[in-house]
């Protein structure tokens, strides 16, 4: 689950971190008293939206003239024209689509004197299986083109769970990013609160991307992005209420409340799968035959009929959907529970496209059988190759 930046920097802050001062603007009428409560001379406004780039990202018929989604202003009149400019419009960035995401929320903060910039972040490291830190000295950029160009200038450091941070990790931090004296000891400080926050919390990946100095030699977390666990989300309660569904998919957010891992892509051919492996490895063959996947879909090894049937729903809802493949190999999950669940669902919602089944594993002649015998338009086949090139020789033959 993923929170806004405000969020964030209110969660590290109750955790002891070094962040600029704010507030919120949930509504239009905010406006006055979140920019009289933030010291000037100097107020940065910014969109509040699930995507990075909001810099240099562009509203939607924006004016001549008109400035990205984060803008400076050197008087609390000027910072109210741009709420007025950003609140409710359609921000469009490389992280958002060309379909944009519309600013529902800003966030005002001081501005800060700035003398570097740094990127820092935390991170589930699955090669150690602990927490990484990720620092760089190139701030303000995506770390992915610093890792192209110039993957000297990232530093992994690694924690031990047993252990956790440990004052020469802190050390570690400060002489990869170049400091030294008093900022290398903020540097060892930031490093144990900001571990503690992350585990705290259960976070899955926490950036700072700039973590600053200022003129007057501070550090500070001037830009903050938190992603948690959602599997742990049961043991956070007060976390689970910081979850924005406009910023969600409609699909997916309807997934979630049956337990199901769907994440949205781009493509024409719904999948349904179960297991994660499984389904990448359906994802991969689609593409290896030309075709782009609509879906990730994974029903879970257990699922039940009712399952099944709402993940139909699901991939049947979305409009680019031209093709569908079922991939399921029984092994807790049973072929026959697949096969009424996809029955119950085109009864339900009807078959507008075509459907290629695919069926191995327990129970899979009685799954077979009833596919069969349901009168259902459904293409089987024998294998992942063969289910793959089936879907995609229908889908290219209704275009």
């Amino acid at each position: 689950m993923n929170i806004h930046e405000y969020q964030a920097k209110a969660l590290l802050r109750r955790f002891g971190a070094p962040v600029p001062s704010g507030a919120a603007i949930l509504s239009a009428s905010d406006a006055d008293a979140a920019i009289a409560s933030v010291t000037g001379p100097v107020w940065v406004v910014k969109s509040q939206i699930h995507a990075g780039g909001r810099g240099k990202g562009k509203f939607v018929e924006a004016e001549a003239g008109e400035l990205g989604g984060v803008r400076l202003a050197r008087s609390a009149e000027e910072a109210k024209s741009f709420v007025q400019q950003m609140f409710g419009r359609t921000l469009v960035t490389k992280q958002t689509g060309p379909a944009g995401k519309q600013v529902n929320r800003l966030y005002v903060e001081e501005g800060s004197a700035i003398e570097k910039e740094f990127y820092l972040s935390a991170l589930v490291d699955r090669t150690t299986g602990g927490v990484a830190f990720v620092a760089s000295t190139e701030g303000g950029m995506d770390i992915e083109e610093v890792a192209a160009s110039h993957p000297e200038k990232i530093h992994t450091i690694a924690i031990d769970p047993a252990t956790g941070v440990m004052p020469h990790h802190g050390r570690t931090l400060a002489k990869a990013l170049g400091l030294t004296g008093d900022l290398a000891k903020q540097a060892e400080k930031l490093s144990a609160t900001l571990y503690e926050a992350f585990v705290a919390t259960d976070m899955s990946m926490l950036e700072i991307n700039p973590l600053i100095v200022t003129e007057d030699g501070q550090l500070r977390c001037l830009d903050a992005k938190v992603s948690f666990d959602s599997n742990a989300l049961y043991r956070h309660p007060e976390l689970a209420e910081l979850r924005d569904l406009t910023e969600e998919d409609e699909k997916e957010i309807e997934a979630s409340k049956y337990d199901l891992a769907y994440i949205a892509l781009d493509g024409t051919i719904g999948c349904m799968v179960n297991g994660a492996g499984l389904a990448m490895a359906t994802l991969d063959i689609i593409k290896l035959y030309g075709e782009e996947p609509a879906n990730f879909l994974d029903v879970g090894g257990g699922a039940s009929e009712e399952k099944v049937t709402a993940a139909f729903k699901i991939i049947t809802a979305d409009p680019q959907v031209k093709g569908i493949l079922v991939n399921i190999f029984g092994g807790i999950m049973k072929c026959d529970v697949i096969a009424n669940g996809v029955i119950a669902a085109v009864k339900a919602v009807g078959l507008q496209v075509p459907l290629v089944v695919r069926l191995e594993g327990t129970n899979v002649e009685e799954g077979k059988r009833i596919i069969a015998e349901s009168g259902l338009d459904v293409l089987p086949a024998d294998d992942l190759d063969d289910a793959a090139q089936k879907i995609v020789a229908a889908v290219r033959g209704r275009n």
